[in-house]
């Protein structure tokens, strides 16, 4: 931050003393994502210009009162899609090799062989077609799947995922997936999407991954479809109350990984959140175009590559 020090006047607070520290501030880093401190410090936020988000997802930032504003709002994308889509791939890997299994054998120190499949069979469809959708397609075509998106529109040829779905049919596409990855942004157009319906629809044997947000996903209708078919794994990193609470029959679900919201944390992660903000910075101290952003109205970057749900 001392590159921006020496041009603009900058103050460090904790949710305690946003509201103070908000009178007067034209711009606002919100390093910490998950804060609804934001919407409490609302009224002293007058002067406010830009706000940048240290997050892909903005779900928990855009209130009405800040939607209809004339603030800009900025988000971290970019900074997460590799790591993202390498645990998907790592998750997609896990279940199509039976890593799983193979721990609890040898923690029972029980020798058994058996066949597992290849990846380069098997068939995903990731929901979101934005830049974490899109490195994770690139990432699961280069290891030879076939693979398709769900997005807003639907539409072919696309570079990265060849045929996209709408997602508000995606009850008629999920049966052709062995691997349905969700990697949307939660907007309201997302919240539930991969419903009971959706799940009763996906093809049997197959595999969930979500590293999207929780609520995209009906939790309970999902542990319904584990015990009951035909979903025979699920990838998750995201839940609907996170921690995810203990007494959750997902912790204990045969077939289901759990992992704690952290398929982007890599090592210098924070780095790059940093550098990326003080790239952002010094565009708006010269009054220059900003990166990455947000469509407030949905809820995430629009791009030339087209809906980013």
């Amino acid at each position: 931050m001392e590159i921006i020090e020496a041009d603009a006047e900058v103050t460090y607070t904790d949710a305690a003393g946003l509201a103070d520290a908000l009178v007067g501030a034209e711009a606002l880093l919100l390093w910490d994502f998950f804060s609804d401190a934001v919407h409490d410090a609302w009224p002293s936020s007058g002067s406010l210009r830009w706000i940048h988000v240290a997050a892909a997802g903005v779900d928990k930032l855009l209130f009405p009162e800040l939607v209809d504003a004339d603030v800009v709002v900025t988000n971290a994308r970019g900074i997460f899609d590799r790591a993202m889509a390498e645990f998907v791939l790592g998750s997609i890997l896990a279940v199509a090799k039976d890593l799983h299994a193979s721990h609890d054998l040898q923690a029972a120190r029980t020798w058994h062989r058996r066949e597992t499949r290849l990846v380069s069979a098997e068939t995903a469809l990731v929901v979101g077609t934005g830049s974490i959708g899109r490195e994770t397609a690139r990432l699961l075509r280069a290891v030879g799947m076939d693979v398709r998106g769900a997005g807003r529109t639907a539409r072919s040829d696309d570079p990265d995922f060849g045929d996209i779905v709408a997602s508000a049919d995606l009850e008629a596409h999920v049966g052709w997936a062995d691997h349905v990855i969700v990697a949307a942004p939660l907007t309201p157009d997302t919240r539930g999407l991969i419903s009971k319906d959706v799940l009763a629809a996906m093809k049997p044997g197959s595999h969930l991954v979500n590293v999207g947000r929780g609520p995209i996903v009906d939790e309970t209708a999902l542990i319904a479809a584990l015990r009951d078919g035909p979903v025979a794994a699920a990838s998750l990193d995201v839940f609907e109350v996170e921690p995810l609470p203990t007494e959750s029959p997902l912790w204990a679900m045969p077939g289901v990984a759990v992992s704690a919201h952290m398929s982007g944390d890599y090592e210098g992660w924070r780095e790059a959140l940093a550098v990326q903000f003080v790239d952002n910075a010094r565009r708006w101290l010269a009054g220059e175009p900003l990166l990455n952003v947000v469509d407030k109205r949905h809820g995430f970057v629009v791009t030339d590559e087209g809906s980013r749900r």
